[in-house]
């Protein structure tokens, strides 16, 4: 695809990840307005950065390279994965874009459709943290088949399901990490570490492959221009590296976290406890100091 083939998809996917970020900020505001402890700020910042991040992955004039730069490639397929779900996770982005919807009978439509029972049963389904982890990671290995990849680069309607095959399952992924807080998720917390850190494995295995395979594995790269003085070689084993570290030190450190977190005493259960140790203390009753 060319330059100018880039630059026409890039002014409709600019547009459109606009438009999803202001009809975020639109129903933020309105339920921060209604329920002031439900949405902090944080939420906000995090949705903003994954609306960015969506951007850089598909709109930016970053696109127009991946066809040359297997590395560029990838840091669109780790930003899809990786970066966006989980941002837009903590976001807690359903009630907002509900909200931020400006037609009164569009939002009813789209919380009716919600709510309905096949919709609920297909959640209970993808929810399923089996199918949230084996999700993302058919997609990466499919997708990175010589074949399929390809195929990605010589279609537009095939990278673009590619792109949203990405999105979708990161976002599957993610959703027990992120709602484990929440407990929107049927997954055990002190399993989270290895669920995290199991599915750094496939991503390992086919980083491992690009960087030590010693030949090119996708030959569209093998004729493409060049911009920089990388071999296609080089480039491969460049996009390998990246992919290793990158999704290693974003699957890890959160699996860390948990882990801190799970070892750590239960703050306030430890003073509700003191609290209630106190008041037997004192015949029952609670005392003022002061």
């Amino acid at each position: 695809m060319s330059h100018a083939v880039h630059a026409t998809i890039g002014v409709p996917a600019t547009f459109a990840v606009a438009l999803v970020g202001l009809v975020y900020v639109r129903g933020w505001m309105h339920v921060r307005r209604a329920f002031p402890k439900t949405r902090s700020p944080w939420q906000l910042g995090a949705f903003l950065l994954a609306v960015l991040s969506l951007w850089i992955a598909v709109g930016s004039p970053l696109t127009a390279l991946h066809h040359q730069f297997l590395s560029v490639h990838m840091v669109q397929h780790v930003l899809l994965m990786a970066v966006v779900p989980p941002l837009a996770l903590i976001g807690a982005p359903v009630l907002p874009l509900l909200y931020g919807i400006p037609l009164g009978g569009m939002r009813r439509a789209a919380t009716q459709f919600l709510r309905c029972r096949p919709v609920q049963w297909l959640r209970r389904v993808l929810m399923h943290p089996t199918v949230c982890w084996l999700a993302p990671t058919v997609a990466l290995i499919g997708w990175h088949v010589p074949a399929m990849f390809e195929l990605g680069l010589r279609s537009r309607w095939w990278h673009d399901a590619q792109a949203v095959s990405f999105l979708a399952t990161g976002l599957l992924f993610w959703a027990p990490v992120v709602g484990s807080s929440t407990r929107f998720t049927a997954l055990a917390p002190w399993s989270l570490p290895l669920y995290l850190f199991t599915a750094t494995l496939p991503c390992d295995a086919l980083s491992a492959f690009l960087v030590f395979c010693g030949r090119v594995v996708y030959p569209a790269y093998l004729g493409a221009p060049r911009l920089w003085d990388i071999s296609p070689l080089g480039d491969q084993e460049c996009a390998g590296a990246l992919m290793w570290v990158s999704i290693t030190f974003l699957y890890l450190v959160p699996a860390v976290l948990i882990t801190i977190r799970l070892l750590s005493p239960p703050r306030e259960q430890e003073l509700a406890v003191q609290r209630r140790s106190t008041v037997s203390a004192l015949g029952g009753r609670e005392r003022r100091v002061g």
